[in-house]
């Protein structure tokens, strides 16, 4: 079983094409490793919410996401609030999940 920590220590690469998309088995698979996260939208993304004591932390952590999402080149849907982010990942270039996905969300739960 994969863990938080070797998703998190592993780098997004560049996918194109349903090829790369992740059965709904290894989705549930990954998703185990990943404490929050649910499978949305009839298992084309994963998505949870991060709650913070006020709106400085979520900024904070908001910041911190889009510092991540461009270093590894994959960027989450995100809803701002006063204190919570809702993240939201799919690839867009595979036409539902990918490796990508869960490692940017192990990476999201290491920062959080």
């Amino acid at each position: 079983m994969t863990t938080l920590a070797q998703l998190a220590a592993r780098h997004c690469k560049p996918l194109k094409g349903d090829a790369h998309r992740i059965s709904p088995e290894d989705a549930a698979s990954l998703l185990a490793a990943l404490p929050g996260w649910a499978l949305i939208e009839g298992g084309a993304a994963i998505q949870r919410t991060f709650r913070f004591k006020d709106y400085y932390q979520t900024l904070a952590f908001v910041n911190a996401l889009a510092y991540v999402a461009h270093a590894q080149d994959h960027h989450p849907d995100l809803g701002v609030h006063y204190d919570s982010v809702v993240v939201r990942f799919s690839t867009h270039d595979v036409g539902g999940l990918s490796d990508n996905d869960f490692i940017c969300a192990a990476k999201a739960n290491q920062l959080a």
